[in-house]
């Protein structure tokens, strides 16, 4: 039940990382620092819990808000916005890729497993998040005007911290998480199935 538990927090957070990637180490540095559900302190993944860590991540998420609002306001419509912040969405995701690693590693360490499996299997949900929330705030972009843009940002922000909290506190729903990026996913490949059914028939 223990790996269970651990393997549900682990999970949790690595994909809330690869919704957006900087407040889920924030969120669970700190609670780690108070031990508070999470405790990376004891293991090799402490720094996880430092304040040197902490304080680059936030640093780290204030500059990419501040990158975020310079491109968009640059931009003169919503395709050109969604040009020009794809680079910034890769660079994002690298960094849910190598946060949601350290986080799975560092939440089975906590537990006193192996913790080199995180890595890999962090990498993975971090990946599945980032492909099916994506792909979503990507079409939503085409769509939206600079202010609408900027509040679909927020509610990613929110819901990755949403995601973390929930890791922590209540790790089995996890893995709900898991199967709804799994479906969102699944449903947007049947949309754009659909869409080119539609255009081949107007052909």
């Amino acid at each position: 039940m223990s790996l269970f538990l651990d393997v549900g927090t682990g999970a949790g957070l690595s994909s809330s990382t690869g919704v957006r990637p900087f407040l889920p180490p924030l969120l669970a540095g700190g609670l780690a620092r108070g031990d508070t559900g999470i405790d990376f302190d004891g293991t090799s993944y402490r720094f996880l819990e430092s304040e040197w860590f902490l304080l680059l991540v936030l640093a780290a998420a204030v500059l990419a808000y501040v990158a975020e609002r310079s491109v968009a306001n640059r931009a003169r419509d919503p395709a050109e916005r969604r040009a020009r912040t794809r680079p910034l969405d890769l660079s994002f995701a690298l960094a849910g890729l190598v946060l949601g690693a350290l986080l799975f590693a560092g939440s089975l360490a906590d537990g006193g497993h192996e913790a080199w499996p995180g890595l890999v299997a962090g990498v993975a949900c971090a990946a599945l998040a980032w492909v099916a929330v994506g792909g979503v705030i990507e079409r939503a972009r085409i769509r939206l005007d600079d202010s609408a843009s900027a509040l679909l940002t927020a509610y990613a922000d929110i819901a990755a911290l949403i995601l973390a909290a929930i890791a922590i506190l209540l790790p089995p729903v996890s893995f709900l998480a898991l199967i709804g990026f799994v479906i969102l996913i699944a449903g947007g490949r049947r949309r754009e199935g659909e869409k080119y059914a539609g255009l081949r028939i107007l052909r």
